[in-house]
C-alpha cells in the first residue's frame, strides 16, 4: 500500500480550500450583481409578469377663443373594462352588462369569458354614460372596472367646425386644430396596476399602484368669438338667400398676421362629422381651395406699379374702349362699350380689365411676376391649420404676352383664400408680409397660466409705407364712389376690391354663368385693423357679381364687428356716391332740449315715435349726427 506523505496532504487540502475560496467568492459576487444591479430589472419583470393594468385616460386640452371663451371642453364618458379570470360568475356577469350597455348577451359573454388579461368592450362599453357608469358601480361585479375617461364637447355647434375639427372614439385629433395640435393636447395616459397569480386571481397582500394620468395643455386661439359669431350669421343668411354651392370668409389682423375669424360652408357638426360626406369635414376651404381669384387681385398689380413709380392715380389716363388687344387675343372689359377716358383712380373704382393689363405691360413680365412671387403667390402661407395649398401659377417658360395680361387682372392663376388675405394685408399695412397664424397661447390646465406664447412672424417687407398709402387711399375710393360701395359702413373708414371669376368646368373650359364672387374689405381705411375676405361660389337667383353679392356682407361683417372690437367710428372718411335708385342716409338732428311744438320743422325725412309726458325733449335714439335712411323712426322721450 503507497503510503501519502503529510506534505503531500496538506497541499490537497490547500488546493481544495482555494477552490472552494474561489468558488465561494464566484457565488458572492453573482448574488451581489443580482441583488445590486439586476434587482430593479428583475424586480420590473416580476412585477410584470403578475400586474395587470387599467388605464385612465388623460382629460385632453380645452381649445379656447382669445378671450377666454370655451370652442371645445370635455365630458365625463367612462369606459368598461373586464378581466376575465376575476369573473366570478360569467353568465351573470354577462347578463347584467348586456342589460345596461344595450348588447346582446352572447356577446358581452364572449367579453367576460375571453383568454385575456384585461379586455375592453368595445365598442358598446366605450364612452358610456354617467348613468350606465353608476348602474355597474352598484352591482359590485367581480373582475368589471370602470375607467375614467371624456368625450370632446362642441358648446356651438357647427360653429368654427373646420378650424376646430374633430377626435375620434380614442380622442385622438382626426382633423383641423385637434389633429394639428394633437401630441400637445391629447396629455399622458395613467393606470392603476394591481398584482395577480398566474391564474388570474387577485393578490390581496400586494397594494395597487396607481399612476395619475397628465392632462393636455389647453390651447388659446386667436379667434374672437365676437367677429367668429358676426361671420358665422351672415354666412348662414348668404347660404340661406343664394343657396351657394360654397361659401368662405376670412378675417385676420393685417399688422399681426392673427385669424381672429374663420368659416366656410357647408359645414358639419365636429361631434356628428360621420353623418356628412368626407368632402364636406376634410376640406377647410379658406386654405384648402384653389380658385382664380378675378379682380382682388388688381390690388396686387396696383401695389407693384405704384412702387415701381410707373402709374400716377390722379395725373395718368387710359382710354377704355370696352377691349384690348393682346398678341392677336382680345381681352373684355366687363363693361360693355368700356369706360371711355378715366384717371388710372377711376380704372381702380371701376375694376376696368384693360386698364390693369396696360399696367401689367408696364411692369413687364419679369417685375409682375417677381412681385406676385413677394406678395407670397405659389406658396404656403405657414398657417397653422392642415390641409393648406399652394395655388398654381405659370411656370416661366409658360408666360407669353396673353399670359402676362391675364394674370394682371386674377384670370389664368389660381391662389387660395389665405393667401389672398395676407398679400393684401401687406398692401395694406405699410408693406409687411405676415405668417397668418391662429395659435395663441398654450395654458395650464389647471391654473390658467400662459406656458408658451405665440408671437407674429415678419416674413418680408414687399412695399414702401408710401406705396401702401397710396393702395389704402385707392381702395377707400372703390368703397365710396366705385364697384365696391355695398361694403360701405355709415361712420367707418373701409376700402376694398370687388372680384368676379368665372370659373373652370372639368374640361377645362369657362362656365357659362358660374361665378365666383367676392370682396376684399378693410378698415379702417387709414389705418387697418381688420382685413375681410368673402367669397362666394356660384349664387344662385341674382346677378353674379362681387359688387352685388360679396361687398354688403363684409359690409355687415365690418359694421357689427369694428365696434365690438372697440373700434370707434369717425367722419372724416370720403362721402358715399350715390346713383339711383338710391337715396343719401339722412343726418338725425339734436332735438334734445326741443318743445313738441319746435319738433315739426326738424323731422322732414323721419318719422318720430314719442314716449312719456311732458313738454320738452329730453331723450332721443339714435343720437344727433347718427345717419339714417329717409324715412326711418327716431324715438323720443317726453318730460318737464
Amino acid at each position: 500500500m503507497k503510503r501519502v506523505s503529510l506534505v503531500t496532504v496538506r497541499k490537497r487540502l490547500v488546493a481544495v480550500f482555494l477552490i472552494s475560496m474561489l468558488l465561494f467568492a464566484v457565488i458572492i459576487t453573482r448574488l451581489g450583481y443580482v441583488q445590486f444591479v439586476l434587482a430593479d430589472e428583475l424586480i420590473s419583470k416580476a412585477e410584470s409578469s403578475w400586474s395587470r393594468d387599467i388605464t385612465f385616460e388623460p382629460e385632453r386640452g380645452s381649445i379656447l377663443d382669445v378671450t377666454g371663451d370655451v370652442l371645445v371642453g370635455n365630458q365625463s364618458a367612462p369606459t368598461v373594462m373586464v378581466v376575465p379570470r376575476q369573473v366570478s360568475n360569467p353568465e351573470q356577469t354577462a347578463k347584467a352588462l348586456a342589460d345596461i350597455l344595450n348588447m346582446s348577451e352572447d356577446k358581452a359573454l364572449e367579453h367576460v369569458t375571453k383568454q385575456i388579461s384585461i379586455e375592453r368592450i368595445h365598442p358598446e362599453g366605450r364612452k358610456i354614460t354617467e348613468a350606465q357608469a353608476q348602474s355597474i358601480q352598484s352591482l359590485g361585479m367581480d373582475g368589471v372596472y370602470v375607467a375614467k375617461d371624456s368625450k370632446r364637447h362642441y358648446p356651438n355647434g357647427e360653429y368654427l367646425s373646420h378650424v376646430l375639427g374633430f377626435t375620434g372614439i380614442d380622442n385622438q385629433g382626426l382633423m383641423g386644430l385637434e389633429a394639428f395640435y394633437d401630441e400637445r393636447l391629447s396629455g399622458k395616459q395613467g393606470e392603476l396596476s394591481f398584482f395577480a397569480d398566474a391564474k388570474g386571481k387577485r393578490m390581496p397582500d400586494i397594494a395597487d399602484v396607481y399612476q395619475p394620468p397628465e392632462d393636455g395643455d389647453d390651447l388659446r386661439l386667436t379667434i374672437d368669438h365676437r367677429v367668429q359669431t358676426i361671420i358665422e350669421r351672415e354666412l348662414d343668411i348668404a347660404a340661406e338667400k343664394y343657396n351657394p354651392d360654397s361659401a368662405i370668409a376670412i378675417a385676420v389682423e393685417p399688422d399681426t398676421g392673427r385669424v381672429v375669424g374663420m368659416s366656410s360652408r357647408p359645414d358639419f357638426h365636429p361631434a356628428q362629422y360621420q353623418e356628412v360626406a368626407a368632402d364636406v369635414y376634410n376640406r377647410n376651404l379658406p386654405v384648402w381651395s384653389t380658385y382664380e381669384p378675378g379682380s382682388t387681385f388688381k390690388i396686387i398689380t396696383l401695389a407693384s406699379a405704384l412702387e415701381e413709380d410707373l402709374v400716377d392715380l390722379n395725373d395718368d389716363h387710359f382710354h377704355d374702349s370696352g377691349s384690348i388687344k393682346v398678341d392677336g387675343a382680345k381681352l373684355h372689359c366687363w363693361k360693355g362699350g368700356g369706360h371711355g377716358s378715366q384717371s388710372y383712380l377711376e380704372v381702380v373704382q371701376n375694376s376696368c380689365n384693360p386698364g390693369f393689363v396696360q399696367l401689367g405691360q408696364r411692369l413687364g413680365k419679369e417685375k409682375l411676376f417677381s412681385y406676385i412671387d413677394d406678395f407670397g403667390f405659389g406658396s404656403k402661407t405657414g398657417i397653422d391649420l392642415e390641409g393648406e395649398g399652394t395655388g398654381i401659377m405659370f411656370k416661366p417658360e409658360q408666360i407669353g404676352p396673353v399670359e402676362q395680361a391675364t394674370t394682371s387682372f386674377g384670370q389664368g392663376v389660381s391662389v387660395t383664400p389665405i393667401q389672398q388675405v395676407m398679400a393684401v394685408a401687406a398692401a395694406i399695412n405699410g408693406g409687411y408680409l405676415y405668417q397668418p397664424y391662429i395659435l395663441d397661447a398654450w395654458l395650464d390646465p389647471v391654473t390658467g397660466d400662459v406656458i408658451e406664447e405665440n408671437k407674429p412672424e415678419l416674413k418680408d417687407r414687399v412695399i414702401s409705407e408710401e406705396t401702401s398709402k397710396e393702395v389704402r387711399h385707392a381702395l377707400e375710393s372703390v368703397v365710396a364712389q366705385g364697384t365696391g360701395k355695398g361694403a360701405y359702413v355709415e361712420g367707418y373708414r373701409v376700402g376694398g376690391k370687388t372680384g368676379t371669376a368665372q370659373k373652370v368646368g372639368p374640361d377645362g373650359q369657362y362656365m357659362d354663368n358660374n361665378y365666383i364672387v367676392s370682396f376684399m374689405g378693410f378698415a379702417p381705411a387709414d389705418d387697418p385693423e381688420l382685413v375681410v375676405y368673402v367669397a362666394i361660389d356660384n349664387p344662385k337667383g341674382t346677378v353674379q357679381f362681387g359688387g352685388v353679392v360679396a361687398s354688403p356682407i363684409v359690409g355687415a361683417i365690418m359694421e357689427d364687428s369694428l365696434p365690438a372690437l372697440g373700434v370707434k367710428p369717425r367722419k372724416d372718411g370720403l362721402e358715399k356716391e350715390y346713383a339711383w335708385p338710391e337715396e343719401p342716409l339722412v343726418e338725425v338732428p339734436d332735438l334734445v332740449g326741443l318743445s313738441k311744438k319746435e319738433l315739426q320743422t326738424y323731422m322732414v325725412d323721419l318719422k318720430v315715435e314719442v314716449n312719456g309726458e311732458g313738454t320738452e325733449i329730453i331723450e332721443q335714439t339714435p343720437k344727433a349726427g347718427v345717419k339714417v335712411e329717409t324715412g326711418a323712426t327716431v324715438r323720443i322721450h317726453l318730460g318737464n
